[in-house]
């Protein structure tokens, strides 16, 4: 779930300041609940709009953002971003999402059987958002990965579905049904994935359960509870390409410089030149994301020049000291 940082290609070494920064594993509650992640159970009913403000006051926190908004109606995973951790959400985007969608078919006999409507819907599909729906209604290509009828009663048919982001599953069940013939609703959906994170994980806690932990810790003091269901920002960037950068080099990129290749100390064998990259600190936080200019040999090979565009700063300012220096203008003399 987390970052190997072990394994990447090594470069270069270097030791670190353990007086500056804290490793990812170490955050106290405070550190956590700003570099952090709740993977929420979302409830029918509300909007993700609205689940993300009721967290925000069982946390007191001013920031938190949602990755992937589910309908009111539609329960399951639903991962908030809590404090800067706002900045990753989006790498998740990037992912896979699995769906348990429970439909029902209109009709005893159609066109085709449901088995074969299913394997119709497998790759590339095209889809225009319904009419309530959050974005331009465009008809534009999503990836179906897996259409799996799990059980099959009368008219009801419970199905687990895994597809590219943006897919709005009840369109999906909707054209389903029309090629079917009687047509087909979905009754039910929940969300149990979504890209590395799935439903099963521990860490998946109701607004309740949330509340609860808090509670605890503010009136009687051990953050224990609430400390389990709080995942480091870092769990979010697992799935990319990874770089390991030194301490001086960290403060200049959160200033926006871009990182040079003589900052770098690590990084991952397969790193391909356009390739999206976290940067990390020794300890193992994550400073940013960037996207490769160089692959991993080009970088080994260079002495000098830029290796990455910077992204997204997700690591506060001044959180590591300045070892930069700052160009001054010559007086006139």
């Amino acid at each position: 779930m987390l970052p190997q940082l072990e394994s990447l290609r090594i470069l270069d070494e270097d030791v670190t300041d353990e007086s500056q920064g804290t490793r990812y594993d170490a955050r106290s509650i405070e550190q956590a609940m700003r570099y952090g992640l709740v993977l929420l159970d979302k409830p029918p009913g509300p909007t993700s709009h609205e689940t993300v403000a009721w967290t925000k006051r069982i946390l007191g926190l001013d920031k938190i953002g949602h990755s992937g908004t589910l309908d009111p109606q539609v329960s399951g995973v639903l991962p908030l971003g809590l404090g800067e951790a706002t900045k990753a959400l989006g790498v998740l985007l990037l992912g896979s999402k699995e769906y348990h969608a429970l439909a029902r078919i209109h009709g005893a006999h159609g066109k085709i059987r449901l088995e074969d409507a299913v394997k119709t819907f497998h790759g590339p599909i095209y889809q225009k958002p319904p009419q309530r729906s959050a974005v331009m209604r465009q008809t534009r290509t999503r990836t179906i990965h897996e259409i799996e009828i799990l059980e099959r009663r009368d008219q009801l048919a419970l199905m687990r579905i895994v597809c590219e982001s943006g897919t709005y599953i009840r369109k999906l069940l909707y054209d389903m049904g029309e090629i079917m013939g009687p047509g087909a609703t979905m009754i039910e959906l929940r969300r149990t994935r979504v890209a590395q994170f799935d439903e099963k994980t521990s860490t998946l806690v109701t607004m309740h359960e949330l509340a609860d932990a808090f509670a605890v810790w503010k009136e009687g003091g051990d953050p224990g509870a609430l400390a389990k269901m709080i995942l480091p920002v870092e769990a979010a960037l697992s799935e990319l390409k990874s770089v390991v950068i030194r301490d001086s080099a960290v403060d200049a990129l959160c200033h926006g410089a871009q990182l040079a290749v003589p900052g770098v100390l690590r990084v991952s064998s397969d790193l391909h030149k356009g390739d999206l990259a976290a940067v990390y600190t020794q300890k193992g936080e994550a400073v940013a994301l960037v996207e490769a200019t160089l692959g991993a040999q080009e970088i080994a090979d260079a002495v000098r020049g830029h290796a990455f565009q910077t992204k997204r700063i997700i690591m506060d300012v001044g959180t590591y000291e300045k070892k930069w220096r700052t160009r001054t203008k010559p007086e006139n003399g």
